[in-house]
């Protein structure tokens, strides 16, 4: 899971919770009904700004909204954006990586080529 996925997720609940449709939300806190839309569905990353605006028309803090994030997104499945065991040569510690020279400011392009 994306943490975008588990913010829409958790925003709509919300949102749904209070009886508020979309199109009210979208007016009281001057975000277009698309984007909110997207939001909800985890395909746009809000910023903090847009975040703030929300939370304050849905009558909670951004620490309350956090909060149930970081709970939504803990029971979730975890994207991995790593190949699996099957497909991926080898993993390695980090102690390992540091033996072939990665150091923590080479890319990760870098540290997939040495790792290999």
């Amino acid at each position: 899971m994306l943490l975008r996925h588990a913010i829409g997720s958790v925003l709509r609940r919300i949102r749904t919770e209070r009886g508020t449709t979309l199109r009210q939300l979208s007016e009281s806190s001057r975000v277009s009904v698309p984007y909110l839309s997207e939001i909800e569905r985890g395909r746009k990353e809000a910023s903090s700004e847009i975040l703030a605006a929300l939370c304050r028309v849905l009558g909670m803090t951004e620490g309350e909204l956090l909060t149930r994030v970081a709970a939504e997104f803990g029971s979730g499945q975890v994207l991995s954006l790593v190949p699996g065991p099957a497909e991926a040569p080898e993993v390695r510690t980090a102690v390992e990586l540091q033996s072939v020279g990665v150091s923590a400011g080479r890319k990760t392009s870098d540290v997939v080529a040495l790792a290999a």
